[in-house]
């Protein structure tokens, strides 16, 4: 149960951190754009980079949380077997 919880936290910031970089570089955009078009780019384009790094960060959390099941599976597996043979 406490697996599914935390999977369902990690799905969720994803989904959220998704909505946030399209949303925010959607609104920092336009909030910026009287002060030049080429400053606000370069905001724009900075703050989509930061929020990318910041979603491949809860992305790898969750594929280190699936090779932690995987491996865990795993030794359960060989102990299993480990047990048969001795």
């Amino acid at each position: 149960m406490q697996q599914d919880r935390f999977d369902r936290i990690l799905s969720f910031l994803l989904g959220a951190s998704w909505a946030i970089l399209v949303f925010g570089a959607l609104i920092l955009f336009k909030s910026l754009l009287p002060l030049g078009l080429g400053f606000t780019i370069f905001v724009t384009i900075f703050f989509i980079f930061i929020t990318l790094l910041l979603i491949l960060l809860l992305d790898a959390f969750v594929i280190n949380r699936k090779k932690l099941d995987e491996a865990k599976k795993q030794t359960e597996l060989l102990q299993k077997i480990y047990s048969k043979h001795t």
